[in-house]
């Protein structure tokens, strides 16, 4: 059964939240591998810049003992602990077959990321994802990538038509709210300016299948399994088996039975 509302792509961007953070330890090679094999299109890191530069995945941008705590931008790459892996590692290891989000959380890594992500080809791919609207508009004119708008609804002041408006007049590609924020009626009127509609921290099941209802374009949850099944409720993967042939004798094509089809939509 396809959703209410379509989403702008064919399909919406399922996210796994720091990899497959609640199969493995978060923002490592592994999580990340593992997310992708748990059948997630997106992955989700933070990024920030170390002493020399570099651009790493790791979520608090600190590392030490819980006495003895040091920022990220204080500490060289050769010192940060192993499981910490730098962009350029992550495309090493992870590949560019998938979309990637990134939460800026540091903005002066932008540099070092849109050029780790040209150098790996997959700067198209990529998300930037940052609470400052004059900063999302400020990288437009160095990058390629989309851009996000990442935000609460509470937190916009003009409300949500004049947001979307200004995100289409400032080429930001698209806005991110909490799952709760959104509602079928918020995602048409971003979808309207052609804005994406992404929404994050979905879960558990009932939210990650409201949310693909109602048209959204990118889900970012933990638990990539239950974004899996419950994209699969609404685009079901085509098993070749179930496909029509063709009858080479005649050339009639012969239509799959429904037999045994329910009717019934994943809410009901």
């Amino acid at each position: 059964m396809p959703p209410r509302l379509a989403p702008l792509r064919d399909k919406p961007i399922t996210f796994a939240h720091r990899g497959a953070r609640a199969h493995a330890p978060e923002n490592t090679i592994e999580a990340f591998q593992l997310g992708l094999r748990l059948g997630a299109t997106g992955l989700e890191s933070d990024v920030w810049i170390t002493k020399d530069r570099i651009a790493v995945l790791d979520h608090d941008g600190s590392v030490g003992s819980l006495l003895r705590r040091r920022p990220i931008d204080s500490v060289l790459r050769a010192d940060l602990p192993d499981h910490i892996p730098s962009l350029a590692e992550f495309y090493d290891e992870v590949g560019t077959n998938f979309e990637f989000s990134l939460d800026m959380k540091d903005p002066a890594a932008f540099e070092a990321v849109v050029s780790d992500a040209k150098n790996a080809g997959a700067e198209e791919r990529l998300w930037l994802c940052h609470p400052s609207f004059d900063q999302v508009v400020e990288w437009r004119h160095h990058t390629e990538a989309l851009l996000v708008d990442s935000t609460r609804l509470s937190r916009i002041k003009e409300g949500p038509e004049r947001r979307a408006l200004r995100l289409r007049d400032h080429g930001v590609d698209a806005i991110n709210l909490r799952n709760v924020d959104w509602t079928g009626g918020l995602v048409a009127t971003f979808h309207r300016f052609g804005r994406f509609a992404l929404g994050w921290d979905a879960q558990h099941t009932r939210e990650i299948v409201s949310l693909i209802d109602i048209g959204i374009d990118g889900v970012f949850s933990d638990h990539v399994d239950r974004l899996s099944e419950s994209l699969e409720l609404y685009y079901p993967t085509i098993d070749p088996a179930d496909e029509p042939t063709i009858d080479v004798a005649d050339g009639a094509e012969q239509a799959p039975s429904d037999e045994g089809l329910s009717n019934e939509g994943p809410n009901e």
